[in-house]
């Protein structure tokens, strides 16, 4: 039986990412000031509470805007919440009930679901003036809560669990501790990781786009397989060292080498329209470091001439090129 699942949503830049850090209890999540980090539904358990719970991290919703991965963020969100049995509304309590909040109020009234209302940033009694009159939102009286600095997580957590569906009356355990095949995949950007993911899970799991960098935390589905639980995680692009800009891509690349160390298997991306570049050979290099199992999956194979002759170049290339990787299938 699975763990019921709580979904974080709100505008951009409220703190949801925070949030879901702080229930987490690990930087799961990546936090910058910049709005819009968040674009994939991330997903992780709770086990600090009474009751065990999944929460997903969505991207900040702005409904019907003309803005980039605005559709993609709301599809993401929409499935989260189609998924989820409790939503977590994350408000902005310096700022007030703003005119996008109300939207959301009224794009989240149809789902049905309980929500609980959470004034996030609430750092002094400014704040918490602030923070109580959010109940014009009409989602009942809100949680009062510093993400950063993790006051009244616990009481926020409480109300949560009040509003999870009854457990099973089976003795049966919930499958989330169950032992599951982690596989990582990785790459240069713009490769099709992403793609893949969502082929294999066959759902749009990750927003694609042809813009390198889509992706910026690591993402992950859960497949079964032959009785096998396969946890595959997509990781955000990585470049070579003296590219990668400071900040959210720095954090990107770090949890991308993060996922390797995790793996029992790691799939390295490559594009069969560019070559086995020496990027693709350095990121096989840290694989092998991290003494993981590897397999090179050759993608965009649609747009190569000469697949056959091609198809013994690859295997030649990628055996020789980096002389460490003989037998990787």
């Amino acid at each position: 039986m699975s763990l019921p699942l709580v979904a974080i949503v709100g505008a951009p830049n409220v703190g949801k990412s925070t949030l879901f850090n702080r229930l987490v209890g690990r930087r799961r999540a990546i936090v910058t000031s910049e709005a819009g980090m968040t674009r994939d539904r991330l997903y992780d358990v709770v086990r600090e509470a009474r009751r065990p719970f999944r929460v997903v991290d969505t991207g900040g919703v702005v409904p019907r805007a003309d803005l980039p991965y605005a559709k993609e963020i709301e599809g993401q969100a929409e499935q989260a919440l189609a998924e989820a049995q409790v939503v977590v509304f994350v408000v902005d309590a310096r700022a007030g009930a703003t005119g996008l909040d109300r939207d959301l109020v009224a794009w989240l009234r149809p789902k049905g679901l309980p929500v609980v209302l959470v004034a996030n940033k609430v750092e002094g009694p400014g704040q918490e003036a602030a923070g109580l009159a959010l109940a014009e939102l009409g989602l009942g009286s809100p949680h009062l809560v510093s993400a950063e600095h993790s006051s009244g997580i616990d009481e926020l957590v409480e109300a949560i669990v009040d509003l999870l569906p009854r457990p099973p009356t089976a003795d049966e355990p919930p499958d989330d501790g169950d032992r599951v095949l982690e596989v990582a995949i990785v790459g240069r950007p713009n490769v099709g990781k992403s793609s893949i993911l969502n082929r294999l899970v066959g759902s749009d799991r990750a927003i694609v786009s042809d813009r390198p960098g889509t992706t910026r935390d690591a993402i992950d589905a859960m497949i079964e397989s032959e009785g096998r639980r396969i946890r595959i995680v997509d990781t955000a692009g990585i470049r070579r060292r003296g590219k990668v800009e400071r900040g959210p891509e720095r954090f990107s690349v770090v949890h991308a080498r993060q996922g390797i160390e995790r793996a029992d298997v790691v799939i390295l991306v490559v594009d069969a329209t560019q070559g086995f570049t020496a990027q693709d050979a350095h990121i096989a290099g840290e694989v092998r470091e991290a003494w993981r199992p590897l397999v090179v999956a050759v993608n965009k194979w649609d747009l190569v001439e000469d697949r056959e002759n091609a198809a013994k170049r690859w295997a030649e290339e990628i055996r020789d090129r980096p002389s460490f990787l003989p037998d990787v299938p």
